[in-house]
């Protein structure tokens, strides 16, 4: 499985970043081979709109399984993402990258499906 985490940082003692669109860095982690690389967001900070359209479309470039993140994306964002086959989890913004991992493990994490 292929998870990716919205963080501040390219460590699992990163803290996780809430934001989905302009968040610093994509950590993604394989568990078949126990790996973790990192996936720059830096250009989004420029943007003045579309940032959370952007992060959508690189995260759909990773393949993942699971997203986790803060406080999940926006609409527009959302709209993308539910085409794809991930599931999104959220609540992890006060958390490292290794603790969001264990608290999805845990099932801690609410699964996010949409805005209300």
């Amino acid at each position: 499985m292929k998870i990716v985490f919205t963080a501040k940082g390219e460590s699992w003692d990163s803290p996780m970043d809430p934001r989905f669109g302009r968040t610093d860095i994509f950590v993604v982690y394989n568990e078949e081979n126990d790996s973790l690389s990192f996936i720059s967001n830096a250009d989004t900070e420029t943007m003045e709109h579309g940032a959370g359209l952007q992060a959508a479309k690189k995260v759909l470039e990773l393949s993942p399984d699971i997203l986790i993140t803060g406080n999940g994306p926006g609409n527009k964002a959302l709209e993308i993402l539910k085409r794809s086959k991930v599931t999104m989890y959220v609540g992890a913004g006060d958390m490292t990258v290794k603790e969001a991992y264990n608290a999805f493990l845990a099932g801690k994490l609410a699964k996010f499906e949409s805005r209300v």
